[in-house]
């Protein structure tokens, strides 16, 4: 059994004028951490994300051709190969209740919620409110944050607190970071501290010293991995912002949003990452961008817009640039899995502790569909999904049986969500 030299509470922040540094979960937040990790009561918390993409995908290269647990890596889902024991595929799903011959609004305002939105409110008392919204009434009290709504692009609509009320996502990483970090009442009150006092870790810089002399060895090299993580993160923020604030070539880009869209969903994913890390918040939402998207990918040499491409009309040559793009998307979604799969938490990692979806609510984008749609779960949910396998179920399976199953794995005690039938027991 592993003691540490001091007990420290959870609730532990390091506070400097205008900071305020949430920690992660360390030894010394409990005085024998293998005893901890045994008990319900200490069981590390639970957390949920729901990471969404526009246009689908095309699907003979998203859903491997096999199932089980010995399938092929298919080309989209290829960057997540080195975690594939960490991913449950999931194919077959249908949002029956998205289809509309007005795709584009209804694919983002229906992912979470499987309810056509002229039904919110009929199908039950959950109707219309999003699977992530449902999630934070019920694990989301006890963070700082019930929940955090990110995008990358405006006008993605994915989290519904209440069948009328979409919640604003937030875009700028600046933003975020001071959300996070900063004090103040108000977002404009954080962003004027920062602005006067620099660097949040300068603020701090004396308590966390006296914190690291009380700790044992494993914990202060958790806390100076997260700092340093925090530190580089802050960094990245402040160039970002000199960088957009100067910029000719994009005038209304927001302070703090990056110019390169590599970066911008880097830090965007990192931030993420510290928010579960640091216990924040337990729920996330992202967008990572939004449905009739005239964004281009230069980056990857493809000049024509995301959402033209789209329309692809079974064009070899189009539909090769989509899984570009698809497969891009994964690849940057895998750095924020690679993050979470190495942040020590307990006695595993933050992402054995953590469920995520990665999908979309649409299927072939030529055909504006979501039959079957795109999914896969990462993480453990705390040892209640197993992962390492793909799980293919019959034509027109629902997907909010999905949304359901992971609350069940979270023991989340919300057995309905649109047009759900019931628990996927092989996920």
């Amino acid at each position: 059994m592993y003691l540490t030299k001091k007990h420290v509470s959870r609730r532990t922040i390091l506070k400097g004028v205008g900071a305020s540094i949430a920690l992660p979960l360390l030894d010394a937040m409990q005085p024998a951490a293998t005893a901890w990790a045994q008990t319900p009561a200490g069981a590390p918390p639970k957390r949920l994300a729901f990471v969404g993409f526009p246009h689908g995908a095309i699907m003979d290269k998203w859903s491997p051709a096999q199932t089980g647990a010995s399938y092929e890596m298919s080309p989209i889902l290829e960057p997540l190969a080195p975690y594939r024991q960490h991913m449950t595929v999931v194919s077959g799903l249908r949002n029956k209740p998205g289809e509309t011959p007005e795709p584009h609004g209804y694919i983002e305002m229906t992912w979470l919620t499987c309810v056509k939105p002229w039904d919110f409110g009929v199908a039950g008392p959950e109707s219309g409110v999003s699977a992530d919204q449902i999630a934070a009434r019920h694990i989301g009290q006890d963070t700082r944050l019930p929940s955090l709504e990110l995008a990358t692009a405006p006008g993605a609509r994915i989290a519904w607190r209440t069948p009328t009320q979409p919640l604003p996502d937030e875009r700028n990483p600046r933003a975020v970071f001071q959300k996070l970090f900063g004090q103040g009442d108000t977002q404009e009150e954080r962003a004027a501290i920062l602005a006067e006092t620099g660097s949040i870790l300068d603020r701090v810089k004396a308590q966390a010293a006296r914190l690291q002399a009380s700790l044992g060895v494993r914990d202060r090299v958790v806390v100076t991995d997260y700092l340093d993580s925090v530190r580089e993160i802050e960094r990245r923020v402040q160039m970002a912002a000199a960088q957009s604030s100067t910029s000719l070539d994009v005038p209304d880009a927001p302070v703090g949003t990056p110019n390169d869209i590599t970066e911008h969903f880097a830090l965007m994913f990192d931030l993420m990452a510290l928010a579960f890390q640091a216990d924040i918040t337990r729920v996330i939402t992202f967008s990572m961008d939004r449905e009739a998207s005239m964004r281009t990918y230069t980056n990857l040499g493809i000049a024509e817009a995301f959402h033209p491409l789209s329309h692809h009309g079974n064009n070899a040559q189009k539909m090769e640039r989509l899984v570009q793009i698809q497969k891009y998307h994964t690849q940057v979604f895998a750095k924020f899995v690679d993050r979470l799969s190495k942040a020590k938490e307990g006695a595993g990692t933050v992402l054995d502790h953590a469920t995520i979806l990665y999908g979309s609510n649409m299927s072939n984008s030529d055909k504006h569909n979501n039959d079957p749609l795109p999914a896969a779960i990462l993480g453990h949910a705390n040892g209640r999904i197993k992962g390492g396998q793909h799980v293919k179920y019959p034509q027109d399976s629902r997907f909010a049986d999905l949304l359901v199953t992971l609350f069940d794995r979270n023991n989340i005690p919300v057995s309905k969500i649109g047009d759900s039938g019931g628990v996927l027991s092989e996920v």
